[in-house]
C-alpha cells in the first residue's frame, strides 16, 4: 500500500514537470533521405569524408535539404565508418577497402568564421542566461530574430557552455593562488 502511494506521488511529480521540459527541449525531427538522396551522398563521402564548407553547401542543394543536415551526415558516417574499422580489427578481419584514407580538411575548406555584432551577442548572451540549452525551437527563433543560421547559433552556445565551463574551473586555482600570494606578502 505504501509502496503504490509512493509511486503515484512519484508519477505525479513526473507527469507534473514532462510539460515544461517537453515545451523547452523538443528535438528536431529526424532526417530521411531517399535513395537517391542517400546515393549522392555516399558518393561524395567515398571521395572525401571531410568535406569543405562549398562541398557540402553544393550537395544540400542537390539533396535539397540544409548545410547543417549534411554536416550531420557526414559526422554519423565517419563514426559509423571508425565504429566498423575498430570492429574489423578486434575480429581481425581484413580492413575493408570501400572507404579512401581519410585526410584531415585543410584551412582553405573550412567555413569562414561567424562575427557577431554587439546587438547579436547581447541576445545570445541574454538567452545563454536564461537557458545554456535552448531546444530547436529556441535556437531557431533566435536565429531568426539575429539574422544568422540557426547551425551557428547551436554552435555558438556549444562553444559558451564550453567556455563556461573553463572559467568554473580555473576560479578555485585563482582563488588559492591569490591565498598563496597574499601568505607570502605577510
Amino acid at each position: 500500500m505504501i509502496e503504490t502511494l509512493r509511486q503515484m506521488a512519484s508519477s505525479e511529480r513526473n507527469r507534473k514537470s514532462r510539460p515544461q521540459a517537453m515545451a523547452t527541449k523538443c528535438r528536431r525531427s529526424r532526417t530521411k533521405f531517399t535513395e537517391e538522396q542517400l546515393k549522392i551522398l555516399i558518393d561524395a563521402f567515398n571521395k572525401k569524408p571531410y568535406p569543405g564548407y562549398a562541398v557540402k553547401q553544393r550537395l544540400a542543394l542537390e539533396v535539397n535539404t540544409e548545410e547543417s543536415r549534411i554536416q550531420i551526415w557526414f559526422q554519423n558516417r565517419r563514426a559509423r565508418h571508425r565504429f566498423l574499422k575498430r570492429r574489423e580489427k578486434n575480429l581481425d578481419l581484413r580492413q575493408d577497402q570501400a572507404y579512401p584514407e581519410e585526410n584531415i580538411q585543410g584551412v582553405r575548406d573550412r567555413r569562414c568564421r561567424t562575427s557577431y555584432t554587439s546587438s547579436q551577442l547581447q541576445t545570445l548572451m541574454n538567452a545563454f542566461m536564461e537557458n545554456p540549452y535552448p531546444g530547436i525551437d529556441s535556437r531557431e527563433q533566435l536565429a531568426e530574430d539575429i539574422g544568422v543560421p540557426e547551425s551557428r547559433v547551436q554552435i555558438w552556445f556549444q562553444n559558451r557552455r564550453s567556455r563556461l565551463h573553463i572559467q568554473k574551473k580555473r576560479e578555485p586555482e585563482e582563488a588559492s593562488a591569490q591565498r598563496q600570494n597574499q601568505g607570502q606578502d605577510l
